[in-house]
């Protein structure tokens, strides 16, 4: 059913091909994207220059994205920030999910902690996403795990509030009365027989969650606040080649195109998604 809508067939598809090209960067890419040489700065895509190995050997080598400022191939560097979004985007769309599926649980079905847990959410929701992450990254040293954590904190109320709504439309339900009146553990009820009936939802707000994880990522790179500059990051390699724009857009262009083709199919995968689990869309559909 779900393989039938061609939204979801071209988003999973592109995000498919981006997954594979992330686990194989190493046998993809054409050298270690921190090599760089002096002698092959600021080359042209498709033009030949050298890079000297860790072991001092010369090599001489095709950059077929050119090279920036260092003579670090583009190529490769874009192949490994792949790596580093795709993690991103994942890992804070879970965190974001799991901590905010347990906050709605709690806040549409317990009534004394709904007004609490809701007000602290909307002071969270009032504050710029970008600034949250900076202040987050500022007070703990810049790493991958920070950067994570940095970007899922934000996206955390929108989840509460998503399946806070469900939730206590779900309640209401005769079979969920049922399993009160029949004295059945509060936890239980919330895990075991509303939960479940969340899940098409969160799948959907999980991809648009991914998707701004990594556009947010490369936001903060590019602002210099994000993850180390040693790390190949796509917000890294446009930072660094913003400078030289005019003259060398390559160092600007294929990072950009490939966080661009990256968040659309993610949001693509999402539509299709919504459109399929949800009655009132696959109707029209």
């Amino acid at each position: 059913m779900v393989l039938r809508n061609w939204s979801v067939r071209i988003g999973g598809g592109v995000l498919a091909l981006l997954l594979l090209v992330a686990l194989a960067a190493p046998w993809l890419g054409t050298v270690d994207p921190t090599l760089f040489d002096a002698a092959s700065r600021d080359l042209r895509p498709g033009q030949a220059g050298e890079i000297t190995t860790l072991d001092g050997e010369t090599l001489k080598h095709v950059f077929l994205m050119g090279s920036d400022s260092f003579g670090r191939d583009i190529y490769s560097r874009v192949l490994y920030g792949t790596r580093v979004s795709l993690v991103v985007g994942l890992a804070a769309a879970l965190i974001a999910l799991a901590f905010g599926v347990v906050a709605g649980l709690v806040a549409g079905y317990l009534r004394w902690l709904d007004g609490l847990l809701m007000r602290v959410m909307d002071g969270v929701m009032a504050i710029p996403a970008v600034l949250i992450a900076i202040a987050v990254v500022a007070l703990w040293r810049a790493s991958l795990l920070t950067v994570i954590v940095a970007i899922a904190i934000p996206e955390i109320p929108r989840v509460t509030r998503l399946v806070r709504s469900l939730v206590l439309t779900i309640r209401e339900e005769p079979y969920v009365e049922a399993a009160v009146s029949l004295g059945t553990p509060a936890t239980r009820i919330m895990f075991a027989h509303i939960l479940p009936n969340t899940v098409a939802p969160l799948l959907v707000q999980g991809t648009y969650i991914c998707a701004f994880a990594i556009l947010l990522e490369a936001i903060l790179s590019f602002l210099g606040v994000g993850l180390p500059p040693d790390i190949p990051t796509w917000g890294n390699i446009m930072a660094e080649g913003r400078v030289q724009f005019v003259a060398y857009p390559h160092n600007v262009f294929f990072p950009g195109v490939f966080l661009a083709v990256t968040v659309l199919a993610v949001n693509i995968l999402g539509d299709g998604l919504r459109d399929t689990l949800d009655p009132k869309m696959a109707k029209r559909v």
